[in-house]
């Protein structure tokens, strides 16, 4: 309508002007409702052109949307196993923190692991105590043998010395006893060694290792016990917590309650994402400056900014199933999803995140103009382009004034 107006002022009111000075005609005589259609078909003919091209090129160069709104992402809360709730530790609407304990749930198998666990680490240390005291003894069992050994060596030394002196005093087959009391006992050493080494590594290999394997698995089971208790794991608000003790959560159907992000872009109180038609794919640039008007925040313009341009059509998404996509099946075109965010800090304070707004975003070419690259035609064109926003800013200041009254006179709501 705001189109029709400014369009009729440069074509319809001159037709008529020319129409009453040159001709004589008067409105309510020559000139009524039943033959201005005749008398000013050139004047009412060019203002329907020129109205259809503003709001062509109004419309383009200056994209407009009423699906605009600060979506905000919610976490679902679920412990990471399935049991009875024990302890509830916060309530409902509440404002939490990282880390945070929401509530537990009843972990006595978990609790006897743990025992288990640390009974084990016991037994093992028991066991070092055990083989200590078992090396001892195979380093004493070494010395006994050895001292044999070194007592039978040299008393069979010493009558082999004798005996090849040519004393008949030691016969052969005593020097033969002595030689197999010193195999004998040279046995005895080595086996005491052996039980040495069995000792020695029983208490630096076998016994660490298993108190490594008892250490491992008491920690494993304080950590499945940890998974009891459920942590906030970002600053937000609680929203749908009705847990009460004895209910049963699991992670896949039973939900605990919700919990939405106070902080960073997924609370939506940093940006607005709004969907503009894909006509304005090539117009619409990072940096491009916009408005919007939120039903929460009425008869406010907020200007904002372009921060991010989705470069996909969510409509275009598919998803491998049985049977093939026929295109003709997505009736909706989608639209091209742009991040907007405030031009100055504080902008969307008090603006409730979900809120529906109208968003306008508005070509601008002054760099581009001053720059002289372009042709005076050319230059001419984008001047009209940036003047032409204005007609949009208009609207978009009227549409935030009537909003309230369509919606809370004429919806009934």
């Amino acid at each position: 309508m705001l189109e029709v107006i400014l369009c009729s002022l440069i074509t319809v009111l001159p037709d008529f002007l020319y129409r009453k000075y040159r001709y004589g005609m008067s409105w309510g005589k020559e000139i009524t409702f039943f033959t201005m259609w005749y008398e000013l078909r050139w004047g009412i003919s060019a203002c329907a052109i020129l109205t259809i091209s503003l709001v062509t090129l109004v419309f383009f160069y200056h994209p407009s949307t009423t699906h605009a709104t600060p979506i905000f992402r919610t976490m679902t809360i679920l412990p990471e196993q399935g049991g009875r709730v024990q302890h509830v530790f916060v309530k409902n609407n509440q404002q939490v923190t990282t880390g945070t304990a929401l509530f537990s749930m009843y972990d006595q198998s978990q609790t006897a692991v743990i025992d288990s666990a640390e009974v084990q680490i016991l037994e093992v240390e028991a066991e070092f105590a055990t083989a200590n005291a078992q090396l001892e003894a195979a380093k004493s069992g070494v010395a006994r043998a050895h001292g044999a050994y070194l007592r039978s060596k040299h008393e069979y030394d010493r009558k082999m010395k004798l005996q090849q002196q040519g004393q008949h005093l030691i016969s052969a087959s005593e020097v033969q006893k002595l030689g197999d009391t010193v195999g004998v006992h040279k046995a005895e050493v080595n086996a005491a060694k052996a039980d040495e080494s069995a000792a020695l590594a029983m208490i630096e290999t076998i016994l660490p290792a298993k108190k490594a394997s008892a250490v491992e698995v008491l920690n494993s089971a304080k950590v499945e016990g940890g998974k009891r208790t459920v942590y906030a794991n970002i600053d937000g608000q609680l929203k749908q917590f009705t847990l009460q003790p004895g209910d049963y959560v699991n992670p896949i159907l039973r939900p605990a309650g919700i919990l939405v992000p106070s902080d960073g872009e997924a609370s939506g109180r940093e940006g607005v994402q709004a969907g503009f038609s894909q006509l304005a794919a090539d117009v619409i640039k990072v940096g491009m400056f916009a408005e919007i008007t939120c039903l929460s925040k009425p008869f406010t313009i907020i200007p904002m900014k372009v921060a991010r341009v989705q470069d996909i059509i969510a409509s275009g998404q598919i998803r491998p199933n049985e049977a093939l996509l026929d295109l003709q099946d997505r009736a909706k075109p989608g639209t091209l999803t742009v991040l907007l965010k405030p031009l100055y800090e504080g902008g969307l304070d008090g603006v409730v995140p979900g809120t529906k707004c109208i968003a306008n975003a508005y070509s601008y070419h002054h760099e581009l103009i001053e720059s002289g690259e372009l042709g005076t035609g050319h230059a001419l064109y984008l001047h009209m382009v940036d003047a032409v926003g204005f007609v949009h800013a208009i609207i978009l200041r009227i549409q935030a004034l009537l909003l309230p009254v369509k919606i809370l006179v004429f919806s009934g709501h």
